[in-house]
């Protein structure tokens, strides 16, 4: 009887010590896999969003409106910080030496007020905290003394073009190495711009911050998804 007492008692703590080794084994998978298997969402380090853009021409005027998501205070700096949503209006008149006010109505919310005028530019501009994102066109009404002009201003969007999130996620699987190089388990050091612009065809601006303010940008088809250039700053 002692000696199997001696024998098993000789053989019950190593079972012990095995069993507590893989439950503390399972829980360093438990919290560890995630971590080393996390998916970051690259939209949420997008610290400038330009999602839609409106047009109106006449032969007096040219008029631009941006649907905007900005950081505030805007820095690219690689550090994304909390955005607003914002309305951009951009006007080119014949002179910088008139005071001009717009107006609209999107949804049923009247907007508008004088513009300012940028000398650097040679532009007036106007900005208010609206989304104007899904509308197709807005009519404004752009007041000078006593004339009045109105402007139907209409989105450049079409039926093919790519979404911001499509372009940003096209540019990560093209840029994989880029993105991996400044992604780890906490996620991504850096900031993004994506910016939909117009030049005759819609195209993105996307550029990569890091935490140094090196910037790595990129020039899109905003149709094909296409990358037509490729800059270092």
């Amino acid at each position: 009887m002692n000696a199997y007492l001696t024998h098993s008692k000789r053989f019950s703590l190593p079972k012990k010590a095995l069993k507590l080794l893989f439950t503390l084994f399972a829980v360093v998978l438990f919290f560890c896999f995630p971590a080393c298997n996390k998916q970051v969402d690259y939209l949420n380090y997008v610290s400038e969003l330009r999602s839609n853009i409106f047009l109106a021409q006449t032969e007096t005027f040219s008029l631009r409106v941006f649907a905007v998501e900005k950081e505030t205070p805007y820095s690219a700096d690689g550090v994304k910080r909390e955005t607003n949503t914002l309305t951009e209006i951009h006007l080119t008149a014949p002179s910088g030496t008139k005071t001009y006010a717009i107006s609209f109505e999107v949804d049923g919310e009247n907007q508008g007020g004088e513009m300012s005028y940028d000398n650097v530019k040679g532009e007036y501009y106007f900005s208010c905290t609206l989304d104007i994102r899904a509308q197709t066109e807005i009519r404004f009404l752009l007041t000078c003394e006593n004339e009045q002009t109105e402007l139907i201003a209409k989105s450049v969007l079409t039926e093919t073009t790519l979404s911001p999130e499509t372009a940003l996620k096209t540019l990560v699987e093209k840029e994989n190495e880029l993105f991996t190089s400044l992604t780890d388990e906490y996620g991504f050091a850096g900031e993004l711009h994506v910016r939909l612009i117009y030049e005759d065809n819609p195209y993105y601006y996307i550029g990569v911050t890091d935490r140094n303010g090196k910037t790595t940008a990129f020039l899109m088809n905003a149709t094909t998804g296409k990358v037509l250039a490729k800059r270092e700053r």
